[in-house]
């Protein structure tokens, strides 16, 4: 059986325990356990695998098949196909599953739900890093899950994927995320993060939140959503005036969020496409998709905004202050930030979450009874050659 690890402390390696699985699985599984039960036991070896190519990121999944077998008194030998963090091929089995029929067939519907989502959510997460390498992320995906669970397996796809990415291309990759009880996955005690709008509109001005935010929490660095009261340019230079030193040691940061229903103050779409004509020409000389022209020059937090919000926080001396960008960063996205050149210091992104939830569908099937390999006609490619 695999090995317990350390990062596999929380909820997603103990939820649902071996009693109270029948609560939780398909019943078809439940009603065939009790059959096999009924008239004897088989030696089996399951074949886990997915419909689309993705990062291999199974620990979540391992690790409570083997918390299972232990509360059973059971071995089930479980073989990893891919180390994690590997690139896998639509078809190709993740794992192989071997044991007792009766206790396999009452954990398919659990550790599939740990693995595909993870895996689709580190592919994800390791194109973002590669397409960026030298921009920091974060990733901000935990309010817009379908629960705890569900962002454990997130944030640790997240981690698998950003790993890669700095181990193939030296990114920076995810630098944190937004809750304490994920935070393990990036080496961190407790999340990152700042100020929301309702802060904002609370203090009634960006400028009196900031005041607020420091006076409350002077020690941690200060990002301030500056998108309110769409007055981004404004707003910017009124906090990094407001606070000089944190401007001149680096521990300023402006996050746009502008919503895609308008420009970033001070720009329309000639003047982005100004913009970009004076800092990044080759991001719009030739063929653009309607959806990379969007990204470029269009409403919302665009690579145009990018560029000029950095060039007024040059022109004002604001050379150390960061830009922190989110709203609606996925790969195609930071592909089209790549090719402008953008200057954003962090991405905060809950967007790794695929657009297709049937992408990450994890399948099983048997491919051996007793030693004897059988499987449906279709998918006898899972056989062991």
């Amino acid at each position: 059986m695999a090995e317990d690890n350390p990062l596999g402390s929380g909820d997603a390696a103990r939820h649902p325990q071996a009693s109270e699985l029948p609560r939780y699985v398909d019943k078809y599984f439940l009603r065939t356990k009790e059959c096999v039960g009924q008239f004897g036991d088989a030696e089996v070896t399951y074949a886990v695998f997915m419909r689309r190519p993705v990062t291999c990121a199974p620990r979540l999944a391992v690790e409570w098949i083997a918390n299972v077998a232990r509360e059973r008194g059971i071995e089930i030998k479980i073989e990893q196909c891919f180390r994690e963090g590997a690139w896998v091929g639509a078809g190709e089995p993740l794992l192989y599953l071997t044991g007792s029929l009766y206790h396999l067939v009452d954990l398919e519907t659990i550790y599939l739900q740990k693995l595909g989502a993870a895996c689709v959510a580190a592919y994800n997460a390791y194109i973002m890093c590669v397409e960026l390498p030298k921009t920091a992320f974060l990733a901000m995906d935990a309010r817009h899950c379908a629960g705890t669970e569900m962002a454990e397996l997130m944030a640790y796809g997240a981690s698998v994927g950003s790993a890669k990415a700095k181990k193939k291309v030296e990114a920076i990759g995810f630098i944190g995320n937004a809750t304490d009880e994920t935070a393990r996955y990036f080496d961190r005690r407790e999340g990152l993060g700042t100020m929301p709008h309702a802060l904002i509109g609370y203090a009634g001005s960006t400028v009196r939140a900031a005041e607020m935010f420091h006076e409350t929490h002077p020690n941690t660095d200060l990002v301030v959503l500056v998108d309110y009261f769409a007055a981004e340019i404004d707003d910017s230079l009124a906090v990094c005036r407001r606070f000089p030193e944190l401007a001149d040691s680096g521990r300023l940061s402006v996050r746009l969020d502008t919503h895609g229903g308008r420009f970033m103050q001070g720009l329309d779409m000639a003047e982005s496409y100004a913009v970009l004509e004076r800092n990044a020409q080759g991001s719009i000389r030739g063929y653009r998709s309607e959806a990379e022209l969007r990204y470029l020059i269009g409403t919302g937090v665009s690579a145009a905004a990018v560029w000029y919000m950095r060039e007024v926080l040059d022109a004002a001396d604001f050379e150390k202050v960061r830009i922190i960008c989110s709203s609606g960063f996925g790969p195609e996205k930071c592909r089209v930030f790549a090719l402008a050149d953008a200057p954003v210091d962090v991405v905060g992104t809950g967007s790794y979450l695929p657009d297709k939830w049937s992408e990450t569908y994890a399948t099983a099937d048997i491919i051996a009874y007793n030693g004897e390999g059988r499987v449906k006609v279709g998918r006898e490619f899972l056989l062991k050659r």
